[in-house]
C-alpha cells in the first residue's frame, strides 16, 4: 500500500465511540426512512419481468436462454446507464433526488411499453432502457443519504439496501396478490416505482454533508484500481454479485419445481409468495451486517456473510423435493445472508482507496459488478437443465468463496496498517 493509502486507512480507522450523537444531524434518521421508503417502491421494476418468467414463455415462446435476458437485460442497462450518468458528470450537475425522480418515472414507463410489445425481443428491449433508468435511482440514493451520515454509513447504507432489497422483491408480492397475471405485475411495479420517485422528491431533503463537484476519470480510476486493497475489496464485491442476482433471478422458478416434484398442493402463488419472503429477509440481514461492521469492521462482516450464504448455495439444491420444510429453512437463511455483506464493499472502497478517486472507483465497481452478474444469470438455467439444481447453485457459491480469499487479503492490509478490523 502506498503513502497516501496508507494515509487514507489511517483516517479512516477507528469507530464511531460517543461523538456519533453528536456529528449526525437532528434530522437524518428522517432522512433516512423517506430515502429507505423510496428506494424500496423505486426499484420495484427491477424484478418485474422476473417474477413473472413462466406466463412470458408461455405467451411469447421464450427459451430457458431468452428468459435469462428478462433479468440480464436490466443489468446490462444499469451498467449503461451508471456509466453514461458518471462520464457525462450528470450526477455532479443535478441534485440526487432530482435523478431519482426522473429515472423511476422513465423506469416505470418503460415498464409499462411491456403491455404493448409484440414479441420477445421488444421485452428484451425495454429490459435494458429499464436498466439504465434505474442506473440514476440505486446512485443516487446512496449519495443522498451520505449527505447525512458521515458517522454510522455502515449502518444507514446497510438499511437503504434492506430497502432496495424489499423493493427487489416486492414484484413476486404483487405476483401473488394479481394471481400471476404478468399485466397486473407490471402495472403494479411501475405505479410503485413512480411512487418512489415522488417521496424522493417531495418528503426526503438533502443533508448538510455535501460532496464537491467532481469529473468522472477512466484513467485516474483505473490507476487507483490496481491499488491491491482497491482490487482485493471489489473482486470480493464481484464474488457477492455473481451469487446474489442470480439466486434472487432464479429461486422462485427454482421454489416452482420443487413444490412440481414434491406433489405438494401449494400453488405458484405461494412460491412467489415464498420467494418475496426469502428475498425481503435480508432486508434483516442488511441491518444487522451494518450493525455488525459498526462493532468488529465491515471486512470481518462480509466474510461472515460470504461464509454464510455460500454455505446455503453449495447445500440447497441438493435437498430432496420432499423436505419442503427444510428447503425453505435454508431458503430463508440464505436470503438473510447474501445481501447482509453488500454495503460493506462500499465501506471498505471509502477507507482503503486514495480520498481523491473514491467517486470514480465507486463508479468503477459498480458497474463492473453488474456486468459480472449477466454470465451467471444466464448460465444458471442451461447448468440446471443439463446438470440439476444442485450443480447449478455449487456454481454460485463459487462466487462468496473467491470473495472470502479476498477480503481476508484486505483484512491483513487493513491490520498491518493499523485499522484493526
Amino acid at each position: 500500500m502506498s503513502e497516501v493509502e496508507g494515509d487514507v486507512v489511517a483516517q479512516n480507522a477507528g469507530g464511531t465511540g460517543d461523538l456519533e450523537s453528536t456529528l449526525i444531524p437532528k434530522r437524518a434518521w428522517r432522512a433516512l426512512a423517506a430515502l429507505a421508503v423510496a428506494m424500496l417502491l423505486s426499484m420495484a421494476t427491477w424484478f418485474s419481468a422476473s417474477a413473472v418468467v413462466p406466463q412470458l414463455a408461455s405467451q411469447f415462446q421464450l427459451s430457458d436462454s431468452t428468459s435469462a435476458w428478462l433479468t440480464i437485460g436490466v443489468q446490462v442497462g444499469f451498467v449503461i446507464g451508471a456509466l453514461v450518468l458518471a462520464t457525462t458528470s450528470a450526477a455532479d450537475r443535478f441534485g440526487p433526488r432530482h435523478l431519482m425522480f426522473a429515472g423511476t418515472t422513465l423506469a416505470g414507463i418503460m415498464n409499462l411499453g411491456m403491455l404493448a410489445a409484440n414479441d420477445a425481443w421488444q421485452i428484451i428491449a425495454l429490459r435494458i432502457l429499464t436498466g439504465a433508468c434505474l442506473a440514476a435511482v440505486y446512485p443516487s440514493a446512496m449519495k443522498c443519504i451520505s449527505t447525512w451520515f458521515k458517522t454510522s454509513r455502515a449502518t444507514a447504507v446497510g438499511v437503504m439496501i434492506g430497502a432496495l432489497t424489499v423493493g427487489s422483491a416486492s414484484p413476486h408480492l404483487v405476483a401473488a396478490a394479481g394471481s400471476l397475471d404478468w399485466r397486473f405485475v407490471v402495472v403494479g411495479t411501475s405505479l410503485l416505482s413512480a411512487a418512489g420517485g415522488l417521496t424522493a422528491l417531495l418528503a426526503a431533503k438533502d443533508g448538510p454533508f455535501t460532496f464537491p463537484r467532481s469529473k468522472f476519470s477512466l484513467r485516474e480510476a483505473l490507476r487507483a484500481f490496481t491499488a491491491r486493497p482497491v482490487l482485493m475489496s471489489s473482486l470480493g464485491y464481484f464474488g457477492h454479485m455473481w451469487e446474489l442476482y442470480a439466486m434472487w433471478s432464479w429461486f422462485s422458478v427454482y421454489l416452482s419445481s420443487v413444490l412440481a416434484r414434491s406433489d405438494s398442493p401449494l400453488t405458484e402463488q405461494f412460491a412467489s409468495l415464498a420467494t418475496f419472503v426469502v428475498v425481503s429477509i435480508g432486508a434483516v440481514g442488511c441491518l444487522v451486517g451494518g450493525r455488525l461492521a459498526e462493532r468488529v469492521g465491515s471486512a470481518k462482516s462480509a466474510i461472515v456473510s460470504m461464509i454464510f450464504s455460500g454455505a446455503c448455495a453449495a447445500v440447497i439444491g441438493w435437498i430432496p423435493a420432499g423436505a419442503l420444510w427444510l428447503v425453505l429453512l435454508i431458503a430463508l437463511l440464505w436470503g438473510f445472508w447474501v445481501i447482509a455483506d453488500s454495503a460493506q464493499f462500499s465501506v471498505l472502497i471509502t477507507q482503503v482507496a486514495d480520498q481523491r478517486y473514491v467517486g470514480s472507483m465507486l463508479t468503477l465497481q459498480m458497474a463492473l459488478g453488474y456486468t459480472v452478474t449477466v454470465p451467471i444469470v444466464w448460465l444458471v438455467p442451461t447448468l440446471q437443465a443439463n446438470a440439476g439444481w444442485g450443480w447449478a447453485f455449487v456454481c454460485l457459491a463459487l462466487g462468496p468463496a473467491i470473495g472470502v480469499l479476498a477480503i481476508r487479503s484486505v483484512l491483513r492490509q487493513l491490520k498491518h496498517h493499523g485499522e484493526g478490523q
